[in-house]
């Protein structure tokens, strides 16, 4: 019964976002208010929703001061001269605008953190999209395919929870792995080289190349009046304290919401020492910060409502006992192709540290090695990042300025071609055999 009470909520859910009837921030906390309620677990309710809040709580301040550092970092300038060299090398042409946005969020992945990609992407490619009236869905659909790949480096979340919980080494999980991220990368170039395509066809039948080709839109945008908060002689101090961010942020010296509200403070203070200077820059960007934390703590509702009835552990025994014995053999595909439908009703953690091991110990017993069966279980990551349960999404599409029930169906068939085309990588070099 909490099975199929956790399938239908996550349905319910996913119709009301998706069908535009409730916005996820209003479906995140009465969906599964009204299906635990139904489970009879009303008395217990105010607990399992404080700890999902306290659990996210991090996560939720580090957005906050996150949105509004790099806010800041955009207000002064920090951005523009990449804007403004991209605008001029790719010529006003969306479709390399697009591989551009796609190479630009793969390099910065590089770091294993979603959250920063996404504020470093977004506010370097954003101008762009905006200048040239390119649809916002095409930055963050690109953005985060681009995550879904480099997400599975060894320093990032996925990877070591996966290699934890089997106690295995990295070097048996990520080597083997290395090659699906090559191929998968590349097909994320291709997959931005075909939106874009499809973009710059749309745009030179639009209103906009009518009185103007796009090179003349580009060459306008970047000879444009500079605005009054602009801070284009605190580039340099602005560029440095950005580096000593993302280096406390790879050193893990001090816990990241704490790094981003010192980075904060110093950003404020260096670019708008007047008072009345910080409170406009904060009030410009207090809108977004609001939106992407009160999306964030509503998930924390959701995801302790979802773990403290018990339906996530319900429904993943239901997963796991649905393969018939004859398909044993099989378990790692079978594992591969389910971990994108289980990473996305639940958290990475408990997928990996509830899941895995009962899908590890099930393949062991028609010999297949546990490194196969946590390889098979990564390949869904660039699903998962469509989850409502992911506190990054709401981040990336709070700074794209799209809707999220709008995001996830613009780049779900692109996710998914993702996991199959590393899936088919890791078969042919035999990281996952038959």
């Amino acid at each position: 019964m909490l099975s199929l009470l956790g399938f239908l909520m996550v349905a319910t859910f996913m119709y009301l976002i998706m069908s535009n009837r409730l916005s996820a921030m209003v479906a995140l906390i009465l969906v599964p208010v009204l299906f635990a309620l139904i489970a009879g677990f009303g008395t217990d309710l105010g607990p399992m929703m404080m700890d999902g809040v306290k659990s996210i709580a991090p996560t939720g301040v580090m957005l906050i001061f996150g949105i509004l550092y790099f806010g800041i970092m955009i207000d002064a300038g920090l951005f523009d001269p990449l804007v403004n060299l991209t605008l001029k090398a790719v010529k006003g042409d969306p479709m390399k605008i697009v591989v551009g946005t796609a190479l630009l969020a793969l390099f910065v992945s590089l770091d294993g953190d979603g959250s920063t990609t996404y504020m470093i992407v977004i506010a370097a490619m954003l101008p762009l999209y905006k200048k040239l009236n390119m649809n916002p869905l095409i930055l963050s659909a690109v953005t985060m395919l681009a995550g879904g790949v480099m997400n599975l480096l060894p320093w990032g979340g996925p990877t070591a929870r996966a290699i934890s919980a089997l106690n295995l080494d990295v070097s048996q999980v990520f080597n083997p792995l290395i090659p699906g991220m090559i191929v998968g990368s590349c097909w994320v170039v291709l997959v931005a080289f075909f939106i874009g395509r499809k973009e710059r066809k749309r745009l030179q039948s639009s209103k906009y190349s009518l009185s103007m080709d796009l090179q003349t839109f580009a060459e306008e945008a970047v000879a444009a009046d500079i605005p009054d908060y602009k801070r284009p002689h605190l580039i340099w101090v602005n560029l440095a304290l950005t580096v000593a961010l993302m280096a406390g942020l790879l050193a893990d010296v001090i816990p990241l919401m704490i790094l981003f509200m010192i980075a904060f403070a110093l950003a404020l203070m260096i670019n708008y020492p007047k008072l009345e200077a910080q409170k406009e820059r904060i009030t410009a960007h207090a809108g977004n910060a609001l939106n992407v934390a009160s999306m964030v703590f509503a998930a924390g509702i959701f995801t302790g409502i979802l773990s403290g009835t018990g339906m996530v552990d319900a429904m993943a025994h239901t997963m796991v006992n649905m393969v018939p014995e004859s398909l044993g053999p099989y378990l790692p595909i079978i594992t591969a192709i389910t971990s994108m439908p289980l990473t996305f009703f639940m958290s990475n953690d408990a997928y990996y540290f509830g899941i895995l091991p009962l899908l590890a110990e099930a393949a062991a017993t028609y010999g297949i090695d546990p490194a196969q069966m946590t390889i098979a279980s990564l390949l869904g990551q660039p699903v998962h990042l469509l989850s409502p349960l992911v506190p990054s999404t709401y981040l990336l599409v709070g700074l794209a300025g799209v809707n999220f029930g709008d995001h996830q169906r613009y780049t779900l068939k692109w996710a998914i071609g993702t996991t199959l085309v590393m899936l088919a990588t890791a078969l042919i070099i035999g990281a996952i055999s038959l």
